[in-house]
């Protein structure tokens, strides 16, 4: 089954009782990661703070732990933004397999940006100095995270989209596969519309590039 479903019920109470006390500026999600990821989404109350829904995908977070390139450590307190400027306070717990291998987390986002204008005392409650070294991208859908991962490609490169050469496409497919874009169903595809190439060059430039990461649309 996984650790998700079979704890469902008592993970599922945990999150409704997180988000209850914190009240509705306290988004509370549960992720089941053996799930597609266009839809980990499982159990989530006060989806309003970042726009999600029960069906809906994680994070890049979540891309790059599923790829490997990034450790599923717990993490407490660490300030992420919404697209539309929300400032929030973030917490996560990964939930592993008996495998050892990552399977769910619980996500606890408090927007705290009405906090921030209050006094200092206010904001040092907030936890405005807390770590912020985590980019984390919060979307409605994954569709729009790859598109936010392909643009964070392309600017890595230092070059306008139009002005890439081949060693700089292959960059971007690098980039995109160490942050786990291709985890992400059709993704090849529409890389490759992206860049303006095809979907098997876009697997020349993953094998050269040692990521020979299957894409999920051909699973």
């Amino acid at each position: 089954m996984g650790f998700v479903k079979d704890n469902f019920e008592a993970l599922d109470s945990l999150a409704k009782c997180i988000a209850h006390q914190f009240g509705p500026n306290c988004e509370v999600v549960l992720h089941d990661l053996t799930l597609p990821y266009d839809r980990t989404i499982v159990a989530i109350y006060n989806g309003h703070v970042t726009g999600r829904a029960i069906g809906g995908g994680g994070t890049n977070a979540g891309l790059e732990i599923l790829r490997g390139t990034a450790t599923p450590e717990d993490q407490y307190g660490y300030i992420n933004y919404t697209k539309d400027g929300k400032m929030l306070r973030t917490s996560s717990k990964y939930f592993m397999g008996k495998d050892g291998k990552v399977e769910g987390s619980l996500c606890i986002n408090l927007d705290i940006t009405g906090l921030m204008i209050g006094e200092a005392a206010m904001r040092a409650l907030s936890g405005q100095d807390a770590q912020t070294n985590t980019k984390e991208v919060f979307t409605a859908n994954v569709d729009e995270l790859l598109d936010i991962l392909m643009q964070d490609a392309v600017e890595s490169t230092g070059k306008q989209l139009a002005l890439l050469t081949k060693e700089d496409k292959v960059a971007v497919v690098r980039y995109l596969d160490e942050k786990g874009a291709f985890l992400i169903k059709k993704s090849a595809e529409k890389v490759a519309d992206f860049l303006g190439i095809s979907r098997f060059t876009v697997y020349n430039y993953l094998n050269e590039g040692n990521g020979t990461k299957e894409s999920e649309e051909d699973k």
